[in-house]
């Protein structure tokens, strides 16, 4: 597929996201801006969301890793279900009882300021990391076969992608996003159900052999029962099901929309099909993985090195014309999918948590708007930062970094709300960042020395439960007396 055809998918797709945000984001104000005015369809958001949590991670990096994780990653996408019901059962109606538009706000009603402000801390450098990498999977494709050829650099195609997110999420915020991400879920979804169709249609399987093919696989294990192993079932099962909690339910990027719905009820329906519809598509995903591996046997094909250049490379150069477009557009849906909406929930939390403008009776609209817009760009140049960041680190499989500073930045965010949900003491609150910060150094000690004091132990996301627990034990260790 030649680079001129690449960019004219591209440019065609991103006409119609200007579109969108042209009609949704007419007289948008704040209100519209940070939860769309409480008016967004569950539906909608539902198949959002869908769009908002696969990304180009997903889409390139777990097919890529199928090759040596086989269906492993499966383990954790089971774990999500449990872990999707409690957001739905604990959380949401937590959040819409206290009518929350920074769930983080949470924090400072139950602990104090400081605890709010560390929380939204970590939630900014999380988020702003994991968008990054994300992101820089994309563009990176983007780069190797379309501005590469042109002689362009890196930062220069970097520059462009968030340029053009900066162009339709400016204004309108949420109400904008929730029909944008409908949209690009949308294209995500035709991706890669046309992308086995191709694979399908080169290997000359129907229907029938297509899920032959895939049940035969000697890459289609599911489960792994060696408890020293990082892919040992029940720590990957209850990884995944802390990564739903903290990754969407104490996540203001994920619940932002889901709090823009109108009553508790849409929100926890919105949830309960979304699960339903994350495990069918991971599910195709790692189907897809083992196709594309299949494929390169069948044909002879050395695989890439990188087990994320395994998709690009051979739709783009092996699987003719139509898989190349399909690739194109549904990795341009994952890309501007998983950071056009980072952007509005990382100003979101900064405006509320950190600037307390919800507090702000000095400030008029228009200097709140004004704050906002600042606050946009600035997260913008942040993430261009970032992303030339991991261009240097060059990772191998991002996925397993984004779960990996996961556990580190998200485990205080579940040992704070856990504390908060469960245990009913106060604590001194400028002693949280101490406790909030220490966690994780510890988790990192741990987690360089766990084979060597463990026994060959090796630790893998079930790090994120310890940094929530010892988050926990910190802040029982800085409660206040009870009260006589």
């Amino acid at each position: 597929m030649s680079p001129a055809l690449i960019l004219a998918c591209v440019g065609g797709y991103f006409l119609f996201l200007l579109l969108i945000a042209w009609w949704t984001s007419r007289n948008a104000t704040n209100a519209a801006y940070f939860l769309g005015n409480k008016a967004s369809p569950w539906y909608a958001v539902a198949f959002g969301l869908i769009g908002d949590s696969l990304s180009g991670v997903t889409f390139i990096s777990v097919p890529g890793k199928v090759g040596t994780d086989q269906f492993g990653y499966l383990q954790i996408v089971f774990g999500y279900v449990l872990g999707y019901v409690v957001i739905a059962a604990v959380l949401l109606p937590l959040y819409y009882r206290l009518n929350l538009v920074s769930i983080y706000s949470y924090l400072d009603q139950r602990f104090g300021r400081a605890s709010q402000t560390v929380g939204a801390l970590f939630f900014l450098l999380s988020r702003l990391t994991g968008a990054a990498a994300r992101l820089y999977l994309a563009v990176n494709v983007f780069q190797t076969f379309v501005f590469e050829k042109w002689g362009l650099p890196f930062w220069l195609t970097v520059s462009i992608s968030i340029g053009l997110i900066l162009a339709y999420t400016y204004r309108g915020g949420i109400r904008t996003l929730v029909w944008t991400d409908t949209f690009q879920s949308t294209f995500l979804l035709l991706g890669v159900v046309l992308s086995i169709a191709a694979i399908a249609r080169e290997l000359g399987l129907g229907p029938a052999g297509l899920v032959e093919a895939v049940k035969s696989s000697e890459l289609s294990r599911i489960f792994f029962w060696d408890w020293k192993g990082t892919n040992y079932f029940w720590k990957q099962f209850l990884s995944g099901v802390f990564i739903a909690i903290v990754m969407t339910g104490l996540d203001q990027n994920m619940m932002q929309k889901n709090l823009s719905c109108r009553s508790l009820g849409e929100a926890q329906k919105n949830i309960y099909w979304f699960t339903v519809v994350m495990v069918l598509v991971n599910v195709f995903f790692v189907s897809l993985g083992a196709l594309l591996y299949r494929y390169v046997a069948v044909k002879g094909i050395v695989p890439p090195e990188k087990t994320d250049a395994l998709f690009p490379t051979l739709a783009l150069q092996q699987l003719g014309p139509f898989a190349a477009a399909v690739f194109v557009i549904g990795l341009t849906a994952a890309t501007f999918s998983s950071a056009d909406s980072v952007l509005t929930t990382l100003t979101t939390s900064f405006c509320i948590d950190v600037l307390g403008m919800e507090r702000r009776s000095d400030l008029s609209e228009s200097a709140k708007t004004s704050w906002r817009h600042r606050a946009h760009i600035g997260f913008a140049v942040a993430l261009w930062l970032v992303i030339l960041g991991f261009e240097m680190l060059n990772s191998n499989a991002i996925i397993d970094a984004i779960f990996t500073l996961a556990s580190y930045t998200y485990g205080p965010l579940l040992g704070l709300f856990a504390f908060g949900l469960f245990v009913k003491r106060a604590v001194r609150d400028g002693w949280a960042p101490v406790v909030c910060c220490a966690a994780p150094l510890l988790c990192f000690v741990l987690q360089q020395n766990s084979e060597r004091w463990l026994g060959g132990y090796q630790m893998g996301f079930e790090l994120l439960v310890l940094n929530g627990l010892l988050t926990c034990i910190g802040l029982w260790l800085i409660r206040k007396p009870a009260r006589a």
